[in-house]
């Protein structure tokens, strides 16, 4: 959970926000990516590595904001 800690908010938000929706034209890949999961069409190695790459700073950003709210506030 350091590691969690460690990251700096600015960093994931920044991350989440461009890697996560590059390309911007035509559509961001994440949505690609996506779109083929649900499609049952993700099975290419490198549309799976994609998926992942574009995804991990979201899946960061989302992380850290839950170990936030439920970190024990001091004095409780």
């Amino acid at each position: 959970m350091r590691f969690l800690d460690s990251l700096s908010w600015t960093l994931l938000i920044f991350a989440a926000i461009f890697l996560g929706l590059a390309p911007f034209t035509p559509e961001p890949h994440i949505w690609e990516k996506l779109k083929m999961l649900a499609a049952g069409e993700l099975s290419r190695p490198i549309d799976i590595f994609d998926l992942l790459m574009h995804g991990t700073p979201v899946i960061l950003l989302v992380l850290k904001g839950v170990r936030e709210a439920t970190k024990p506030q001091p004095g409780e």
